[in-house]
């Protein structure tokens, strides 16, 4: 198999509508032009094969970072919260706020859950066998477990050290408070919304170049701004209830764990991958 996604996608767009061209036209028209759908996929898939070749250790390590990473954005939500006036349009300046924690994670190559409801499906989608499920499989369960963990340890590292003012923290409750609001069949519905959201983002990252850090941004900040349901973010925001005392752990599980992550699974993997994969499956199929 050509583990290389743009030598792939070169001779697609070769043999599919440049016929008479030398090969350094084509590239230059390849470089030229925006990618097309089967590049994007490839790229994506030769992404997803590697990280369902990683360490295990190193999953869990980068997982668990992504997490606390990820309480960054109640954390800067809050102090935006603390330090603008108390105005109609306040959320719409801290909504900004939640765009952070996904800006370093992304950025920075952490193992986010929700990214990884793409990623590693397009392999899965390709060869559709026992030994790539259960790869996938495994690498959701430690990727989400070191993701809640984290979130765990920030929620609480936030709640019990002295470094905040009563006001600080009486804002990170505010802006916690949301994440119960719904309940089970609209948080599913705002958790598939999101999880579509987030797997969209993934997909337009290898067309968005220098763009990437506007498009993380863009995105998630639709997601804050709409009061979407996602598992990691939503996490830190409930497990924060949950140490204050304002939630307890059924409410945890029950409420927002559970139809938040089946709604961002349904989300990135039926709405993103799967339709994505399947506009291009034929035509990779014919260069095969």
């Amino acid at each position: 198999m050509d583990k290389n996604p743009h030598r792939k996608s070169d001779r697609l767009l070769s043999v599919h509508s440049l016929d008479g061209l030398t090969p350094d036209e084509v590239q230059s028209i390849i470089r030229a032009g925006r990618p097309s759908a089967a590049l994007i996929h490839e790229t994506i898939r030769a992404e997803g094969e590697s990280e369902l070749q990683r360490p295990l250790s190193a999953l869990l390590v980068s997982g668990f970072a992504a997490g606390l990473s990820m309480g960054l954005s109640l954390l800067i939500e809050g102090m935006l919260h603390v330090q603008l006036p108390d105005t109609s349009w306040r959320e719409l300046l801290t909504s900004f706020g939640y765009s952070f924690g996904f800006l370093i994670v992304v950025m920075g190559r952490q193992q986010l859950f929700t990214e990884n409801t793409l990623t590693p499906i397009l392999p899965l989608l390709h060869h559709p066998d026992f030994k790539t499920l259960r790869q996938v499989l495994t690498l959701w369960a430690i990727v989400l477990s070191a993701n809640i963990l984290a979130t765990w340890v920030f929620a609480y590292g936030l709640a019990e050290v002295s470094a905040f003012t009563a006001s600080e923290r009486i804002a990170f409750l505010e802006v916690s408070r949301h994440a119960l609001e719904s309940d089970f069949e609209a948080t599913f519905i705002k958790a598939g919304l999101a999880g579509w959201l987030i797997a969209l983002m993934v997909w337009l990252m290898p067309a968005a170049g220098s763009a990437r850090p506007f498009v993380i941004i863009l995105v998630t900040y639709i997601v804050g701004i709409a009061g979407l349901a996602h598992i990691i973010v939503g996490s830190v925001e409930v497990a924060y209830l949950v140490v204050m005392g304002e939630a307890d752990l059924t409410a945890y599980f029950f409420d927002f764990f559970v139809p938040t992550l089946s709604g961002n699974v349904l989300g990135g993997v039926l709405l993103v991958a799967a339709l994505n994969h399947g506009q291009i499956a034929r035509e990779l199929k014919k260069e095969e």
